[in-house]
């Protein structure tokens, strides 16, 4: 048999398709864990790992953070809203409003 045992994991073109291969760089890591020689390398791999599992955490944070101002702005460039829908969601993204949506003195 030849190669494929981690769906070429190594042909990883950049870090969207390597993201994609999270799990190939999982059971890389666990192979690599296994040898007793390659644990510098199992750690790296594992890091990367950890790298992705924090800018998911973070990113998905942001990205629900600026989604009404995301789609504000598009509906305006759209002629689907105003100006005004951008400066209310720009106020409660930025925490410019209380609760019940009231500017803050």
């Amino acid at each position: 048999m030849s190669g494929g045992s981690y769906n070429y994991l190594f042909t990883a073109q950049d870090l969207e398709d390597l993201h994609n291969r999270r799990h190939d760089l999982e059971e890389m890591a666990n192979r690599l864990s296994g040898l007793g020689y390659a644990q510098d390398a199992a750690r790296e791999t594992e890091e990367l790992l950890v790298l992705f599992r924090q800018w998911e955490t973070r990113a998905s944070v942001r990205m629900r953070r600026l989604e009404a101002v995301w789609h504000a702005v598009e509906w305006w460039d759209s002629n689907d809203s105003s100006e005004q829908r951008v400066h209310e969601a720009l106020a409660k993204y930025r925490g410019d409003n209380d609760d019940a949506g009231t500017p803050r003195a």
